[in-house]
């Protein structure tokens, strides 16, 4: 059995949103608030402490109380970087990660994952999406991660690879399926935006 006090929650905030015309996505407007304020919410109750990975307007982040990190790469080098800046400030056992532009994610997230964890002894589990067509899809970054998976990461970063799918093969991982894929929408245009807000009210 795994305790929300034994997980670090990661918002990663780090990335260039270019489909958003470069806006920092987690200080986009979602029902007048910062599309972050939803994550940390849903997040919180989830997780022991919070930890937000963001590569811009630190300060604007750090307002929210929590240790702001960015990556160690100044290239904006995707999820995988995030998650390495997050294990390596950890001081729980397990590391749950969340985008910050899915304001809708399960409130069940860290208990499914740990659920799956325990049963199978991964060292990470990551979230799919079940579509009403029936169709699964990944979503990896929403994950949880023993860790003592930093080494690991970094190796696989060395090797030059930012791939988060071949990082997650070379480890003993699963994964939960859950049934309401709009609980992973994320914001990647305006109009998804807009989708989104009418589809929350």
């Amino acid at each position: 059995m795994i305790h929300a006090d034994q997980i670090t929650g990661l918002i990663l905030a780090g990335g260039r949103a270019q489909r958003m015309g470069g806006i920092d996505k987690g200080l986009i407007p979602f029902h007048g608030k910062p599309l972050i304020e939803s994550t940390i919410a849903r997040l919180q109750n989830q997780v022991k402490s919070i930890i937000i990975n963001a590569n811009r307007n630190i300060t604007k982040y750090a307002t929210y109380g929590y240790p702001v990190m960015m990556d160690e790469t100044p290239d904006f080098s995707g999820p995988l970087a995030g998650f390495s800046a997050g294990l390596k400030v950890c001081k729980t056992p397990f590391l749950l990660t969340a985008p910050c532009d899915s304001p809708l994610l399960p409130i069940d997230l860290a208990s499914q994952l740990a659920k799956e964890m325990v049963a199978g002894g991964y060292q990470l589990v990551y979230a799919s999406s079940k579509e009403s067509d029936g169709k699964v899809w990944a979503q990896p970054v929403f994950c949880l991660m023993r860790s003592d998976l930093q080494k690991s990461l970094e190796a696989f970063l060395q090797k030059g690879d930012l791939k988060i799918d071949h990082w997650f093969k070379e480890l003993h991982s699963s994964t939960v399926v859950f049934d309401d894929a709009q609980a992973f929408a994320n914001v990647n245009t305006p109009e998804e935006l807009k989708t989104l807000e009418e589809a929350s009210v």
